[in-house]
């Protein structure tokens, strides 16, 4: 029966399960792509490129743990169709280098693959519960008209490419945020979108360990690579810390305590969709962006900056913490004086770029971090949410 495809919601955490963990590790190797891409196409038009493909990736993976919050991973089906993902996320993250080169039409594929394949079964497991039913009616129209334009793109090349995956792209963000709206079907109900609030805040975790993880790598690979100089091992040990200080403020109190207010909710889908669907993208390549300067400033700590350099060095570590205080704001509705403090110190950084070198502003970066978790860990006595 489908229904028995559906989670048992009996009031406690829903755990994530092992299979889960594996589909995540598609992910590792597909944040790498990533990393390494952008790092070889510092452009404008190669910042919007790796934008556009975070951003596909994103909706891949977070649509997907959606899924799993409603459907019972432990069941064979649901299993089955984890791995079949499994398999066409691994063929997308190996075409993501050349996606807007010789392997576009195949990058489109696997994706829409993942989109429509996980929507159309979705929608086949749940359509003995009304409401869940609808909803992925609704789903599947969305995901089915941005499988035109992935394609299309996907067949076309150049700038016709670029546009038609920008609307694509765009359309994913979009339809989330106007409650999957179909003319005919009308629009989906936040309070239809039930969740479990532990189970997602502990898949977004997961996925930010992943992306952590990944940081972690290209540090090591690079470094390895390198002669350990006083100057290299410094921009080594800089880019470590950063990647502890990136951890430390997200896995703060305030990230405990915002699945137990989803839980406590009466809108869950709500804030669920704000909380942990729109913010953590922000958080993702923040520590992306931080990866790429931390590569930069390993293999060039006593360089010139140029207009590239500096963006990363600063760029990467706000982003993050724009997207930790969007989240902070979406699950409280609060604005945290230490994620503020530090988004504006790093952007006071870029008045010091002319006299900095690499490894300079990377450690001033690493420091702004460090002290943003330091803020928060100090003021632990106090409620998480009003720091």
């Amino acid at each position: 029966m489908a229904g028995d495809l559906l989670r048992r919601r009996d009031g406690g955490h829903a755990r994530v399960g092992f299979v889960e963990l594996f589909f995540d590790l598609i992910f590792v190797f597909a944040i790498t792509q990533l990393s390494h891409a952008l790092l070889e196409h510092l452009t404008w038009l190669g910042v919007l490129q790796a934008t556009m493909l975070l951003g596909a990736l994103w909706w891949a993976w977070i649509d997907t743990s959606w899924i799993t919050n409603w459907l019972d991973p432990e069941r064979p089906l649901v299993r089955l169709m984890l791995f079949l993902l499994m398999g066409a996320g691994l063929v997308m993250s190996t075409s993501l280098p050349e996606a807007f080169g010789d392997k576009g039409l195949v990058f489109a594929c696997a994706f829409v693959f993942i989109q429509v394949g996980r929507g159309l079964f979705t929608l086949w497991a749940v359509r003995h519960d009304d409401a869940l039913r609808r909803n992925f009616q609704r789903i599947c129209v969305w995901t089915v008209a941005g499988a035109v334009l992935w394609i299309a793109g996907g067949l076309m090349d150049g700038q016709t490419r670029l546009t038609l995956w920008l609307i694509a792209v765009v359309s994913e963000f979009a339809a989330p945020a106007l409650y999957f709206w179909v003319p005919g079907l009308g629009r989906s109900h936040t309070e239809d979108w039930a969740v479990e609030g532990g189970h997602l805040a502990e898949r977004v975790g997961l996925f930010i360990i992943i992306c952590l993880g990944e940081s972690v790598l290209v540090t090591g690979a690079a470094f390895a690579g390198l002669e350990w100089t006083p100057p290299v091992v410094a921009a080594f040990a800089s880019a470590f810390v950063s990647t502890l200080a990136m951890w430390w403020i997200w896995f703060s109190k305030a990230h405990d305590a915002a699945s137990e207010a989803i839980a406590d909710s009466d809108d869950t889908g709500r804030m669920a969709r704000s909380a942990y669907t729109y913010a953590p993208i922000l958080v993702v390549a923040g520590i992306v962006v931080t990866a790429v300067g931390d590569e930069m400033s390993l293999s060039h700590p006593r360089g010139v900056i140029d207009f590239p350099m500096a963006a990363v060095l600063i760029g990467g570590p706000m982003l993050f913490l724009i997207g930790a205080q969007a989240f902070k704001y979406a699950a409280f509705g609060l604005w945290s004086p230490s994620r503020l403090t530090g988004i504006a110190a790093l952007a006071a950084l870029a008045f010091a770029v002319p006299v900095l070198t690499p490894l300079g502003l990377a450690m001033c970066a690493t420091t702004v971090l460090v002290g943003v978790g330091a803020w928060e860990t100090l003021a632990h006595h106090r409620v998480p949410t009003d720091r």
